[in-house]
């Protein structure tokens, strides 16, 4: 299920993010409920999404949550489309804007893996398209981190520009391909090693010359990949390092000055 963020009106929704004034048309008085703010309806929204991911997000059920009614949280919030943003934005929110102890190399390994954590932590972020950013504070110091990192690199405004692209989809791929490992038991019923059992088996039957047609897929799926069996979501996170360090050693090769900085 993919969501896009930025929906609402755009006057209330940047004025809501950015607490920069009330956005037109919307009471900013204390309403019946004391102590019902933006910032408990958006944290109320955040725990439902982690609970029951966006399928279940409704003002209905954010009102019920805090006791309320959802006519009561258009008070403060217009709809669930600026909701949204507001729960998307606010989830990037107490990430490291800095890395100072750390070199490049280091650092760039530091933003990636904070980012996975709040990721898994969250996975319904990863249903909110990234096509359309929400374009809050904090998923701006997210990029801003990065961007700042690439920048002490001396590398040149068009590699800078390909890399964070290339970094943050590589993290943001490589988190939903482990979300969903982690969810796809409960959701279909089957566990990882039933699924690959049963199909292992029936492909054996169907395509016997399998190895014969696909050597490099068989020789990669026989090579060692460790001790423990094989877990979707280590194997995710050593995809990802493994990206990391592929696109970092890119980078340093890129790098203007011709030294290396990573």
């Amino acid at each position: 299920m993919t969501v896009y963020g930025g929906q609402g009106d755009p006057a209330r929704t940047m004025a809501l993010l950015w607490r920069g004034g009330a956005p037109p048309g919307t009471r900013t008085a204390p309403g019946p409920r004391p102590g019902l703010t933006v910032d408990a309806i958006v944290a109320a929204g955040i725990a439902l999404a982690d609970e029951s991911g966006l399928g279940g997000l409704s003002m209905r059920a954010v009102g019920g949550r805090l006791g309320t009614s959802a006519m009561a949280l258009y008070t403060y919030v217009p709809s669930k489309r600026e909701l949204l943003d507001l729960m998307y934005d606010q989830a990037h929110a107490d990430l490291p804007t800095g890395y100072p102890a750390a070199g490049p190399r280091a650092a760039v390994l530091a933003w990636a893996a904070d980012l996975w954590d709040r990721y898994l932590r969250h996975p319904w972020l990863l249903q909110v398209s990234y096509a359309r950013p929400v374009l809050g504070p904090h998923e701006q110091a997210v990029l801003e981190t990065l961007l700042g990192i690439l920048d002490a690199m001396g590398l040149p405004a068009a590699v800078r520009r390909t890399a964070v692209s290339a970094l943050l989809h590589l993290v943001r791929g490589m988190a939903q391909t482990a979300a969903e490992s982690r969810a796809a038991a409960g959701a279909t019923g089957d566990a990882d090693e039933q699924w690959w059992h049963a199909r292992a088996a029936q492909l054996a039957q169907v395509a016997p010359d399998f190895a014969q047609r696909f050597p490099h897929s068989t020789a990669l799926a026989q090579a060692p990949a460790g001790d423990g069996g094989y877990d979707p979501v280590a194997a995710a996170r050593a995809a990802l390092t493994g990206g990391l360090d592929l696109l970092l050693d890119g980078l340093d090769a890129r790098n203007d000055h011709g030294t290396q900085v990573l």
